[in-house]
């Protein structure tokens, strides 16, 4: 492609270079015909939803990487009736190692982007990222980028992400192989009587990584942190967090409320709580196995947890084309007794208001099983689904999955073992100087 005489191998030059070893390494590329299909289809997206918009400006870096191919520091910027440029401040020498992208261009400030794309006058409306852009970062933009007022481009590319091509299932299906076996095979073996909570969450991040994860699960919620996963030991399983999920964290303080407890420690008959996202080539799948440390769970918990397991098999039946997520949310919840509800997605009265999320780039996407999502469910499209309940002295039970929609209901892509599992004890370790 070629734009004021400049073809995208001259802007690129430099990343192709002197600097081969950077190509050399940079092997998994996003193919064209995956980024052209996702570009036509944000574009419909964005004719049938706002039929007037004018330009798209993209700052974050996982919409960027699902457009481009690439996560850098730029601005991608999306026209209705021009081709799209992807505007590099750092690396431009691995974004053209990285992305087939077919307009990719250095820029130090928004200032170059703005004389590259020579806007003839202020536009009514800019379609910018509103969810996720700071204020100040918005104003440096207008700068440059005059308009009379900032639309959201957001319900549009959430849509778009949220139904998954044959090529991205195929990636998540790897993170989903990894994570089953991690988790329904693999962490028993890590826990030992008398170890922290910290300590655990160490070995299972070395664990998951060794086996393929790539180290982060991305999130669309604001200001969220998350170490590993959510990990707790019989009660802290159930311990108040921000995150807004069923589980609960106490984490290593009130700075770090994460990774988990140094002072926590495992003992027989013990609860073990481990929600996690897997992460392949940035795709996650997600999924929580509960374990019982010692010896089985007491009889009301475990049937706590089987009506849990019950109440996902009956959602994944449900995950079929044309099925409507905030009608699927209602129909369980009115389904259920005033004693399973006391607890049922949290403990006491802080609840999630859902039963499932979206998964993809980041593991909070499209469509969400809660009320307020009534556009129907759509083939490929891909949900963990995460009924839980807490149990007062013993621990958050439950279950979680991560499902593919498909015509005779959701295919688990994460597994099918319902737990919980009953882990033989072991003595403690004699390893010293972890810090954990």
């Amino acid at each position: 492609m070629k734009d004021g005489g400049w073809p995208r191998f001259l802007l690129c030059a430099a990343g192709r270079g002197a600097h081969n070893s950077v190509s050399e390494i940079m092997t998994s590329q996003v193919p064209r015909a995956e980024l052209d299909d996702r570009m036509q289809r944000f574009r419909s997206r964005m004719a049938a939803v706002c039929p007037d918009w004018e330009l798209a400006a993209f700052f974050g870096r996982v919409n960027q990487y699902y457009l481009t191919g690439t996560m850098q520091d730029g601005l991608l910027l999306v026209s209705r009736d021009r081709d799209a440029v992807f505007w590099v401040r750092r690396s431009l020498e691995r974004a053209c190692a990285e992305s087939l992208f077919p307009d990719i261009r250095p820029m130090r400030s928004f200032r170059d982007a703005a004389q590259g794309m020579k806007p003839a006058r202020g536009r009514r409306a800019i379609h910018i990222e509103t969810d996720l852009v700071p204020y100040g970062l918005v104003g440096r933009f207008r700068k440059h980028f005059p308009c009379d007022e900032v639309g959201s481009l957001d319900p549009a590319i959430a849509w778009v992400r949220s139904v998954k091509s044959p090529y991205e299932l195929a990636i998540i299906e790897r993170a989903g192989a990894i994570q089953r076996r991690v988790m329904e095979e693999k962490v028993q073996a890590l826990m030992r009587e008398g170890m922290s909570e910290a300590e655990f969450a160490c070995d299972l991040y070395r664990l998951m990584v060794s086996e393929g994860h790539e180290g982060t699960v991305r999130f669309a919620m604001f200001n969220v942190d998350i170490m590993v996963g959510q990990l707790g030991f019989g009660e802290n399983s159930l311990y108040p967090t921000s995150f807004n999920g069923p589980g609960g964290c106490r984490g290593v303080g009130p700075a770090a409320p994460v990774l988990g407890s140094r002072d926590r420690r495992l003992g027989v008959g013990d609860l073990g709580f481990v929600d996690l996202g897997c992460s392949v080539e940035g795709y996650a799948t997600d999924k929580t196995m509960i374990y019982a440390f010692g010896r089985p769970l007491p009889p009301e918990a475990s049937a706590f947890h089987a009506r849990c397991v019950e109440i996902q098999a009956h959602i994944a039946a449900l995950l079929k084309p044309g099925a409507i997520p905030s009608t699927i949310y209602s129909s369980v919840m009115e389904s259920l007794d005033a004693e399973f509800l006391e607890h049922f997605m949290g403990f006491g009265n802080r609840r999630a208001e859902f039963l499932g999320h979206g998964v993809g780039l980041q593991i909070d996407e499209w469509p969400v099983i809660a009320e307020g999502f009534d556009d129907p469910l759509v083939e490929g499209m891909v949900l963990a689904v995460e009924p839980k309940r807490g149990v007062p002295g013993v621990g958050m039970v439950g279950t979680e999955n991560t499902y593919l929609v498909t015509a005779e209901g959701g295919r688990s892509l994460t597994g099918t073992c319902a737990g919980p599992i009953v882990v033989a004890t072991k003595k403690p370790s004699k390893r010293r100087g972890r810090g954990v």
